[in-house]
């Protein structure tokens, strides 16, 4: 508790700023997801607080933050979409899985798998960098003008037929669910039919119409349409925003730009009394808990979406400790990562119930505590204190925040996100793989697919498709550089190592060497197995020196067995040297020690090998 409080000026002014940055793109993130500013706003207020008191880094300010946003608004788009467009009857669905994306956060800081987020490559992160920020930019395009298609009447009126389609069929399908035998009696199905009220064909109409204008595709393919009906004030709000934000950077960044384009912007937008559109109303007094999430939770509901949470969870844990890195850059400290995730997961879980937009640890924000002081966890729950002050106090006065402004303030965030630092690499990465005729880098292959993919179908599936190329180039790198480095060779061809110098030159025909070195895995059996097909008539003996092979798969294991037979079908005596602890336990599991190599073929060094050879390997040649 001393350590708690022995910086609390510095972690005071720290958390209050932090938090006053965190308030503009908590609004902007959560209009952007599809819950209104209010869900952003929860999900900062308690992320903040419960990531701080919870969490294994100690300057570190959570918060929504621009890939989680990107992922949790196709989440949400798609179920809404599947209940119909109606917002309040997919909530419950939606916050459930944000409740179990943080439950799974806390699960993998349990079970210790915060040191394995290093592990993903960087191209994959860098291509989904690139396109949450493509994703952002593109999306915010339509509100920064003023356009919304499913307010658009003749843009709607195209959906309507479809629209009748899909609510007869959820006639048939609720008359099938009760047993009703549709081709035997149209009566029930004419009745439910006559009760369709052309509000009700509207109402999915407009789902359609906003829904085949979602996404990057969605957004690029209203364009045109937006381009003709441009709200003119909504769009110069817009820009004002932004040139805000860039040009205020250039006279002082003790003061955030972000938070001086909204007060400022939205401040002459409400003095003047223009006739803007207003971001959907804030509700007031304290947050209020989603029982609903437990009282009405069925599995089959959840089900399809597990994979989604935790690509969720996923994301926020590499998003979060990416962050604690940089945290610990400035204060020279040391994380706890595994302490961090459970901390995210604890944060989420609780904003989750309450019906706050999932979130991680936020960089710009983290930054900014530091610079102001901050040095402790009270600095983040400090900041999460902040914004909830705000909501109780100032929740009227943001509901006036124009929309545009948000629009633009996302689309700074949008450009801020990418990786330019990857993206500028691109010319200048080796190019070791070719298709076709073309000689390309493998790594800016795995970069633009996760790019394309996440832009322009599916951020999910497409970080999963990314990890597996990347992991199968690494695995046929390691494979073709484990196979060029230990190829089969007489002595007489290959330059000895120092040990082998003394061999005599006698017995060089009728002893081979293989020298193994690196893993004997899946990706390299093949060329291993054609050893006993290089090893010439001459040969007797095969010495195979395995003291810089640390590791055999399963794979290894069965064509090391393979060989061995082989060999031993030729009369040839294989000889083991440098036999490490993990290969032989796994050849002993399946008893090729004792059973094809005998104990006394095993040799720690090649001198004691070579002692064996002498006395037991006649010169025949």
């Amino acid at each position: 508790m001393k350590k708690l409080f022995s910086h609390i000026k510095g972690d005071a002014f720290g958390g209050v700023t932090a938090g006053i940055v965190a308030l503009p793109l908590a609004l902007a993130f959560g209009v952007s997801s599809g819950l209104g500013p209010s869900a952003g706003l929860y999900g900062a207020i308690f992320l903040s607080f419960f990531a701080a008191l919870f969490g294994g880094t100690n300057t570190q300010i959570s918060g929504p933050t621009a890939p989680m946003t990107a992922v949790s608004m196709v989440v949400i788009a798609g179920i809404i979409a599947a209940n119909d467009g109606d917002i309040n009857k997919a909530l419950p669905i939606i916050l459930t899985i944000f409740l179990l994306a943080g439950l799974i956060q806390v699960g993998l800081g349990f079970l210790g798998f915060g040191k394995y987020i290093k592990y993903i490559p960087y191209p994959v992160v860098s291509g989904f960098m690139t396109a949450i920020g493509v994703i952002i930019l593109v999306t915010q395009i339509l509100p920064a003008i003023g356009y919304y298609p499913k307010e658009d009447e003749s843009y709607v009126e195209q959906f309507k037929p479809q629209a009748e389609e899909i609510i007869l069929q959820n006639i048939l399908k609720e008359e099938a669910g009760e047993g009703i035998l549709v081709l035997e009696d149209f009566k029930e199905t004419v009745a439910r039919a006559e009760k369709i009220s052309q509000d009700d064909i509207l109402k999915e109409s407009k789902t359609l119409a906003a829904n085949n204008a979602s996404g990057v595709l969605g957004a690029i393919k209203s364009l045109p349409r937006a381009l003709e009906n441009i709200i003119w004030l909504e769009l110069i709000l817009a820009i004002a925003t932004i040139i805000i934000i860039y040009g205020f950077k250039k006279i002082t960044t003790a003061v955030p730009s972000t938070l001086v384009a909204l007060v400022v912007v939205s401040g002459v937008a409400i003095g003047f009394g223009f006739d803007y559109r207003p971001i959907e109303e804030i509700p007031t007094g304290l947050p209020i808990p989603n029982l609903e999430i437990i009282t009405g939770f069925t599995l089959s509901s959840v089900t399809p979406y597990i994979f989604t949470a935790l690509t969720l969870s996923l994301l926020g844990a590499i998003d979060s400790l990416l962050t604690s890195v940089v945290a610990d850059n400035m204060t020279k400290t040391k994380h706890k990562p595994n302490k961090e995730l459970i901390g995210q997961g604890i944060g989420n879980s609780i904003g989750a119930i309450f019906g706050g937009l999932p979130g991680a640890g936020a960089t710009i924000r983290t930054v900014v505590n530091i610079n102001s002081g901050g040095k402790t966890k009270l600095s983040g729950m400090i900041a999460g204190v902040v914004l909830l002050i705000i909501l109780l106090a100032l929740a009227d006065i943001a509901s006036q925040i124009p929309a545009a402004v948000l629009a633009g303030i996302l689309i700074t965030v949008g450009i801020g996100v990418m990786d330019y630092k990857g993206l500028k690499a691109i010319p200048s990465l080796p190019r070791d793989m070719k298709i076709g005729p073309l000689k390309v880098s493998s790594e800016v292959i795995v970069m633009l697919v996760v790019l394309i993919l996440s832009s322009l179908w599916n951020l999910v599936y497409a970080v999963g498709i990314g990890l597996v190329i990347a992991s199968l180039m690494f695995m046929k790198k390691i494979g073709d550089l484990t196979a060029e480095r230990s190829d089969v060779k007489s002595l007489k061809q290959e330059k000895a190592w120092e040990d082998e110098a003394s061999f005599p030159e006698k017995l060089k025909e009728e002893v081979f060497i293989k020298h193994l070195k690196g893993p004997l895995f899946f990706g390299s059996t093949s060329d291993f197995q054609a050893l006993s097909l290089q090893i010439p008539i001459t040969a007797r003996t095969v010495v195979i020196r395995l003291g810089r092979m640390q590791y055999m798969d399963q794979s290894g294991l069965y064509a090391m067995e393979d060989v061995l037979i082989d060999l031993r079908r030729k009369k040839i005596d294989v000889l083991f040297v440098g036999l490490t602890k993990q290969p032989r336990y796994m050849m002993e599991r399946i008893d090729i020690i004792p059973d094809l190599i005998p104990n006394e073929h095993i040799f720690s060094s090649f001198n004691d090998c070579l002692l064996w050879i002498k006395e037991n390997v006649k010169d025949r040649f």
